[in-house]
């Protein structure tokens, strides 16, 4: 396995020393470039000399997404316009664009971070690579991109959408690695099932880098053994960067943070106070490196824990575990906490059910319900509707004992709960505002 040794192996201490340096420098660039730090700094009584060590980064304040609503388009910019090589931008769909810049610099950090994960996936110089995601303002297309383009490989810059012609190059084309989120992984696998391939027969595919959005141990299972490929598993938010802030290797639990990049915390959401390594929390993220728009202790609201045991392929960057769900996509259902990932893995253990699935909360009264609509698995036989019956009362079973919550089952027929080609929308909750639905993981 390719490392780039000179940071993804180097020891602790002298990463740690490395993250200092870099973040002293940021935190200076960030104060007398950008209006906003300089202020959120001095109403914290901070400055950029008061940090002498890592464990200072607490004195310092947060930024939230709202403080990028309202420096838009660029007051958080910290280099003039001429030294800007690139733009992304969120939807806008929920609130004011969150604008990132990326000067040429940042965007070659940007490509080597994600080369790191085909890396891991063993892959590199002469692979054939199709990315899935969407182009355009989105991170996801052109973060895998030019990642693919560092690694080496032959990039088929495919974007989302068209399904069927999608499968028609992967098998063409000898595709060997395939990014894009689990859910259109998992519908490119059924259609090409449909369409009379074998995908782990009939297909080239080695490896998948999905992100996005979680998925559950069953979801990853599925996407793996139909595609006949690897599962790794990529971690990346526009704000940051895009995908390629953490990569999962395989040799072990987590994703590796690329931490000569970025520097994580895990803060306990409503205390704010940092949690230590293994507790479960809030991830917030200070970059090192980025030279257009740094961002320091930026709340992601992606619940995750830091795994700080070595890990068997050698690399030093700790690992954080797979996100579990957000702390604005949680669900309050009768005061009892719900994330939409525990739901889903609460299915993927129920033989006959697919991993197929949409979430309705609405209120009867003055009290709140949930139903939940799930797809039969195609290759399962029922015999008589009592069979069917049985099936609804073992899944509610499960999710009261596993979450504490009663649920309303209802069983549909393959595929008749819509597909997305990008992020999938599991959730309506109508009691916040009719007809709106949340895609997890935004």
């Amino acid at each position: 396995m390719f490392f780039q040794e000179e940071f993804e192996t180097m020891p602790r201490e002298q990463l740690r020393e490395l993250q200092l340096l870099r973040m002293r420098d940021t935190f200076k660039r960030c104060y007398d470039n950008v209006d906003f730090y300089k202020k959120a700094f001095n109403g914290a009584g901070v400055v950029p000399e008061d940090l002498k060590s890592l464990d200072d980064l607490r004195k310092f304040p947060f930024t939230v997404k709202q403080d990028m609503r309202d420096a838009y388009p660029y007051k958080l910019f910290a280099v003039p316009m001429d030294k800007v090589a690139r733009i992304h931008a969120s939807s806008g769909t929920t609130g004011q664009a969150t604008v990132v810049g990326h000067t040429a610099g940042d965007l070659a950090r940007w490509g080597e971070c994600f080369a790191r994960g085909i890396r891991m996936a063993d892959l590199g110089p002469g692979t054939v690579m199709q990315v899935a995601y969407g182009y355009g303002l989105f991170t996801g297309g052109l973060g895998a991109h030019v990642g693919g383009e560092v690694a080496g490989c032959c990039v088929i810059p495919a974007s989302s959408g068209n399904t069927k012609r999608q499968i028609q190059m992967i098998k063409d084309m000898g595709v060997e690695l395939l990014a894009c989120t689990p859910s259109y992984a998992l519908l490119i696998a059924d259609s090409a099932i449909e369409m009379g391939y074998d995908p782990a027969v009939d297909f080239k595919l080695k490896a998948g880098i999905f992100g996005a959005e979680p998925s559950s141990d069953g979801m990853r299972r599925e996407i793996a053994q139909k595609l006949g490929i690897r599962y790794c598993d990529v971690y990346g938010l526009s704000e940051i960067m895009g995908p390629g802030v953490a990569m999962e290797c395989g040799h072990g639990e987590g994703l590796h943070f690329a931490e000569d990049h970025f520097y994580p915390e895990i803060i306990d959401p409503d205390t704010l106070e940092p949690l230590p390594d293994g507790e479960w929390g809030e991830l917030v993220i200070t970059t090192l490196t980025r030279e257009c728009t740094p961002l320091v202790r930026y709340r992601t609201r992606d619940i995750s824990r830091i795994i700080a045991q070595p890990c068997s392929c050698g690399r030093t960057h700790r690992r954080i575990d797979r996100i579990i769900g957000r702390t604005d996509d949680m669900l309050i259902i009768r005061g009892v906490n719900v994330f939409p990932s525990q739901i889903e893995q609460v299915i993927a253990e129920v033989p006959g059910i697919a991993t197929q699935y949409q979430i309705t909360v609405g209120t009867r009264g003055s009290l709140d319900y949930v139903e939940l609509a799930v797809e039969m698995a195609p290759d399962f036989v029922f015999d008589e509707i009592r069979q069917l019956e049985g099936l609804k009362k073992k899944l509610a079973a499960e999710l009261k004992s596993n979450l504490q919550i009663a649920v309303d089952i209802r069983i549909v027929e393959p595929h008749t709960i819509e597909r997305s080609e990008g992020k999938a929308k599991r959730v309506i909750d109508l009691r916040k505002n009719t007809g709106t639905i949340r895609g997890i993981g935004k």
